[in-house]
């Protein structure tokens, strides 16, 4: 990865007057190089990183581990996409291992959340089995840690 889009991916705020000043290139050059990125979807979005642990809202995630029956001619990729689609649905990967599929999925409770699971997706075609591991805290997302570290506040003593 070259070093504008880790920058980007660190702060994706950062002006790019002062990224063009990190990078040694004009900000002209900065620009145009992140227009090209949008342009052909290396760059899909930008998203700030929240820790729902700290706000009291209605929010159950859950990662779902799903062993699917490939299609001939179409591999993972058609059951992957109809999944995807799913409101509920945060993020989709494919997987080596014993399941095919690892889907985060959010809901407001357990219940809408294994609603999903038994309604929707369990009765997709070609989809055998799910497992489904509900997340209970979160202490890192997207290389950003939730909890701020504890600051020492122990008195030095000196003798």
């Amino acid at each position: 990865m070259d070093e504008l889009l880790k920058l980007l991916k660190e702060n994706a705020l950062e002006t790019t007057a002062n990224l063009a000043r990190m990078l040694n290139l004009s900000e002209a050059e900065v620009k145009a190089h992140i227009t090209e990125y949008e342009r052909t979807g290396i760059i899909r979005g930008y998203q700030a990183i929240v820790n729902t642990d700290e706000l009291d809202l209605p929010i159950v995630q859950a990662v779902i581990e799903i062993k699917v029956t490939p299609e001939r001619d179409g591999g993972f990729n058609r059951i992957a996409e109809r999944i995807s689609k799913f409101a509920e649905v945060d993020a989709l990967h494919l997987m080596s291992g014993t399941y095919d599929l690892l889907a985060v999925v959010n809901g407001r409770n357990l219940k809408q959340v294994a609603l999903f699971v038994s309604a929707k997706l369990a009765t997709i075609e070609g989809v055998l089995s799910t497992s489904t591991h509900f997340m209970l805290k979160t202490y890192k997302e997207h290389g950003v840690l939730m909890q701020a570290e504890a600051k020492n506040e122990r008195i030095q003593v000196s003798a």
